[in-house]
């Protein structure tokens, strides 16, 4: 059975200012989310789940169907804020969506085998995608997921500061948990962060967390009990968020099972600010000048 991809492409993208899921950076108007299938296409992935919002369904599916079809299944799923929220209500005030856990909750019906998840606007690499399937198609089951890991060096961004998801790792590979770090940096030949955290400063072969993960299907039930128990907790609170690290650290501490980290040798790069646009579609045209992508991807 061919694994699955899915991906997050519901966010409100604030902090970019506009849906640059959609936005161009290949020379033949490719978006990130493109290379993406691509790669996960012939790593031997057979279906790609986006989820997305409702009130921009139309223009997104007009984008991507004519590229794709016959090259892999395609599904949608839309991240409502009422999708199980079960004996719970929205509460009045709420706008933002509850978060990337229950987004990927929201694809329960769409899912049967082992799946990827990745978000909408991060260029992961061909290393990346052959790895997860890999790991998908011979590893994967109900007590073993993982995550694919970053170096830190790779992530950070010349036109502000970010914040990373640490990954805590033990003596067999294994996720133990993710420290999330704000404010990081580069100074002078360091990497610091300015969060009030120890250590400030963080080592290069670092491995943090750029939201690549590789679960069973057995995820599902999981989340939404713990979805649940969040939902009791903080449901009130205006910008509570229910994040994939929270099941994953959950699943950890329960003894669910483990989590693996695998490292991966493909560089990240993803469009954080606007500013980062021009080096994103630079780094896409040297990996179309160097033959590792075609200059169109789907002609």
């Amino acid at each position: 059975m061919k694994p699955t991809l899915v991906i997050l492409a519901a966010g409100m993208a604030s902090r970019y200012g506009g849906m640059k899921q959609i936005e161009s950076f290949g020379p033949g108007g490719e978006t990130i989310m493109d290379y993406s299938i691509y790669d996960a296409i012939r790593a031997g992935f057979g279906k790609v789940v986006f989820i997305i919002r409702k009130d921009f369904a139309d223009n997104f599916k007009a984008i991507f169907e004519p590229r794709l079809q016959g090259r892999i299944e395609i599904d949608y799923v839309y991240q409502e804020l009422q999708a199980f929220m079960g004996v719970h209500e929205v509460p009045a005030d709420r706008t933002k969506p509850w978060g990337t856990a229950h987004a990927v909750l929201c694809a329960k019906d769409a899912v049967r085998e082992p799946f990827a998840v990745i978000n909408a606007d991060d260029f992961y690499g061909r290393d990346a995608f052959e790895k997860a399937h890999g790991f998908l198609t011979q590893a994967c089951d109900e007590k073993t997921y993982s995550i694919i890991g970053y170096s830190l060096v790779k992530t950070l961004s010349d036109n502000g500061t970010v914040n990373r998801g640490v990954c805590e790792v033990d003596g067999s590979g294994n996720l133990t948990g993710i420290a999330e770090r704000l404010n990081i940096h580069t100074n002078n030949s360091d990497i610091v962060c300015d969060d009030a955290q120890e250590p400030r400063t963080l080592s290069v072969d670092a491995q943090v967390s750029m939201n690549f993960w590789c679960f069973h299907p057995s995820y599902f039930p999981y989340a939404e009990t713990l979805f649940s128990d969040f939902l009791a907790a903080r449901r009130e609170e205006p910008k509570s968020e229910f994040f994939i690290p929270i099941v994953a650290d959950r699943f950890i501490r329960d003894g669910g099972g483990i989590i693996q980290v695998i490292p991966t040798e493909s560089s990240w790069f993803g469009v954080t600010y606007k500013e980062d646009a021009p080096e994103v579609k630079r780094s896409v045209t040297e990996l179309v000048d160097t033959g590792v992508y075609p200059p169109s991807l789907w002609s």
